[in-house]
């Protein structure tokens, strides 16, 4: 069959290197470290699609890491940068997941890859390695799987587009994630470690700390946000490559673009590496002695992360959008959105298997530590709370950019993770009435629900992807876009 090279074949092409749900949470608890042969493999794909590791450096990096805050920090260190390059200058945008669409992932100077550019890149890459078929080892499947297939593609349309720097933000882990194969970044930086991750990825903060400074660099400025027991390992394995090591100083009160108290801690991790990048040669040799210089303060400003923390307000319904998905984000979340708005429903999910009475308590006490009450009264103030799966349609299909293999079939079949957050909510909130807890199959029968009460203000969180989905179904595309 004749290839149309279109859009949405390329993006049905990319889904069938999807792996299933078994596979992902195997690499989500090892924190990306299952296949040891993962960078060999990555490495080996480079070379099939004509490049050497080394013509990755012309790409002037800027690396970061984290278990919290690494999207928001790479937004922030993004907007800078891009403000004090030259105005023709391109400064590439690399990040994981996307919200709508699969080509917001990869972003010249704050716009997502149009359709057709997104296209015509995918399939330079697609054909290199069709017409190249021989893998590192037996096993190693011709095409790579999804998220190693865009990190490739972004650094083959970075590198045609010529960019004169790159954000670029880890997937999983830091030692042994796919964009980990850049030799030389011009600086690098770790956002906040939660120890929430501990207890899902069952590995000690220090294990998860020395996993993520293995995006450190010889020679190359190692930067963190102020942590705890994590930062002396961070600044050990600094000092054992001899990488110049430094802990961000927290800036001062100001605008920023993305809402939530604790953005803070990540635009401050974003100015130490927008001043770490401006320095070099790359960055024009700018040296800033404030610890938030006044030029930064506008870019800050003016900076937009969809899906985290956002407001949207749509006719008579005003969405409140944060795909927070741990507890201490969730915490986050709880505390933005009810100081934001006072939320009248809540649309939930999160991927199967996490613990939902500790996901939801977390969002519900710090929204009402903000209000002065006690859980059960914040609850009652919410009349309608919807779990639903991340499956786009009330037919059963995704969107095509959102399809996911990383729901458990049996799960979804069974709606288990929407029961048992139910039961959660019921155990958290008893005198809730369990007639206004909906457990629904997909987010369009969750926006029909709300479209049909007419709620005012409604907080949906617990997963980038249903906010996604969310997004798409209501018809909230165009606060996709960035800047």
């Amino acid at each position: 069959m004749t290839r149309t090279k279109s859009y949405a074949e390329a993006i049905s092409l990319l889904n069938t290197c999807q792996s299933n749900a078994a596979a992902i949470e195997a690499v989500r608890k090892s924190g990306g470290r299952l296949q040891e042969l993962g960078i060999p493999e990555m490495l080996d794909y480079l070379r099939r699609i004509g490049y050497k590791p080394d013509d990755l450096n012309a790409l002037n990096v800027i690396h970061v890491t984290g278990t919290k805050g690494k999207g928001s920090t790479s937004a922030f260190a993004e907007r800078i940068v891009r403000s004090h390059l030259p105005s023709s200058s391109k400064v590439g945008l690399y990040t994981s997941p996307h919200l709508c669409a699969v080509r917001e992932r990869i972003r010249i100077n704050g716009e997502p890859l149009s359709e057709e550019v997104f296209a015509k890149y995918f399939f330079e890459v697609w054909e290199r390695l069709e017409n190249d078929p021989k893998t590192l080892t037996p096993t190693t499947p011709v095409f790579p799987i999804y998220f190693r297939l865009l990190t490739l593609l972004a650094f083959h349309t970075f590198l045609s587009l010529g960019v004169d720097a790159t954000v670029l933000e880890v997937g999983i882990g830091g030692t042994y994630d796919s964009t980990n194969i850049v030799p030389k970044p011009i600086t690098t930086g770790v956002s906040s470690l939660g120890m929430d991750h501990t207890a899902i990825l069952g590995n000690t903060i220090e294990e998860i700390a020395r996993n993520k400074a293995g995006i450190y660099k010889l020679g190359v400025p190692a930067l963190s946000v102020p942590q705890d027991r994590a930062g002396q390992v961070l600044e050990n394995y600094a000092n054992e490559i001899h990488a110049p090591f430094q802990v961000v100083p927290i800036i001062p009160e100001t605008s920023l673009g993305i809402r939530g108290d604790h953005q803070r801690i990540n635009a401050s991790l974003a100015v130490g590496l927008a001043k770490s990048f401006l320095a070099s040669p790359q960055g024009g040799n700018q040296t800033f002695s404030e610890i938030l210089p006044e030029s930064f303060v506008k870019p800050l400003a003016e900076t937009k992360w969809p899906g985290r923390c956002q407001r949207v307000p749509r006719g008579k319904v005003t969405w409140l959008l944060d795909g927070a998905h741990t507890t201490e984000s969730l915490t986050s979340c709880g505390e933005w959105a009810w100081s934001e708005a006072k939320p009248t429903a809540l649309i939930f999910n999160c991927s199967g298997g996490r613990a939902s009475d500790q996901l939801l308590g977390s969002l519900l006490q710090a929204g009402a530590s903000k209000c002065g009450q006690s859980k059960e009264e914040l609850g009652s103030t919410l009349d309608t709370v919807i779990f639903c799966t991340n499956v786009t349609y009330t037919s059963g299909a995704f969107k095509g950019d959102l399809t996911s293999n990383a729901i458990d079939p049996n799960d979804l079949s069974q709606l288990a993770t929407q029961h048992a957050l139910r039961d959660a909510w019921l155990a958290l909130n008893p005198c809730f009435p369990p007639e206004q807890v909906h457990v629904v199959a997909s987010i369009e029968h969750a926006v029909n629900i709300i479209n049909s009460q007419n709620k005012a203000e409604v907080l949906v969180a617990g997963s980038l992807h249903l906010v996604g989905g969310v997004m798409e179904v209501a018809g909230l595309q165009d606060a996709l876009g960035m800047n």
